[in-house]
């Protein structure tokens, strides 16, 4: 079914229908640059939004919710890797909503008795991402420019760093918290703990698509973060989660599937 999450009274009708055992909460505003540009649909779609999730919960008596949370709480750190009691400086309305969603959740849980499990996602990719969409991670505008036969651009020396993580790997992190027995709330890096640099995820493309040209290097661009990398360790003690999708495995699959 097709709905507003933060239309008033939605999730309500709807949780009183399904009555599920747990919630899953993914909808949001996933462009950084529209919720700068857009303050107040930012503010509906990715904090009143989980408001809504969670007064639904509370008078239908759902015991647990998994957020889609973002490393973007974290800010510009430079302190690598990147662990979840790191100060929270969040440089975009995007990033501020999500941790006062997570801060909102946790605080209902603690009154209201249910489980609240927030996912700090990385650098999320597989397919089916949308390389038009405002939020394309590079990968994806990657994946289309060689698919057209034309080179890329890379944004200074290409030695700059993410940590990439396949979406199977999110799947997998988000259903074991939303069933995993003798859960508490808490929140965590969905992350590999690894670093892959945007040359390594270019050496892949190039050498499926050896026809196309070699990439184009322009100035890097002011405020781009050079190094971002999560510690996954927490991941691993409370939900028993490791990333087992090499970067190179998804891209190939990413390849593939088109």
């Amino acid at each position: 079914e097709i709905a507003d999450v933060a239309e008033e009274g939605m999730m309500d009708g709807l949780v009183a229908e399904f009555k599920p055992d747990a919630i899953i909460h993914l909808a949001a505003l996933v462009s950084v640059q529209e919720s700068i540009d857009d303050p107040d649909l930012n503010l509906r779609l990715n904090y009143i939004a989980t408001q809504r999730v969670t007064t639904a919960m509370e008078a239908h008596g759902v015991l647990r919710v998994v957020f889609a949370s973002s490393a973007a709480i974290y800010g510009d750190t430079t302190d690598l890797p990147i662990a979840e009691d790191a100060p929270k400086k969040p440089i975009s309305p995007y990033g501020e909503a999500k941790w006062n969603s997570e801060e909102w959740l946790h605080a209902r849980a603690a009154q209201s008795g249910f489980v609240a499990r927030c996912h700090r996602y990385f650098n999320v990719f597989g397919p089916r991402q949308d390389p038009a969409s405002p939020y394309s991670g590079v990968i994806s505008i990657f994946d289309r420019r060689y698919r057209e036969g034309n080179p890329v651009t890379i944004f200074g020396d290409g030695q700059q760093t993410r940590d990439f993580i396949s979406v199977h790997d999110v799947a997998r992190a988000n259903v074991i918290a939303a069933t995993a027995p003798d859960l508490s709330s808490g929140s965590v890096n969905v992350c590999t703990g690894n670093a892959t640099s945007l040359l390594d995820i270019v050496n892949v493309f190039a050498t499926q698509y050896p026809e196309v040209p070699a990439p184009n290097f322009a100035e890097a661009r002011a405020g781009d973060i050079i190094h971002s990398l999560g510690r996954s360790d927490r991941a691993k003690e409370q939900l028993g989660f490791v990333a087992e999708v090499p970067v190179a495995d998804g891209l190939n699959e990413l390849i593939r599937t088109g």
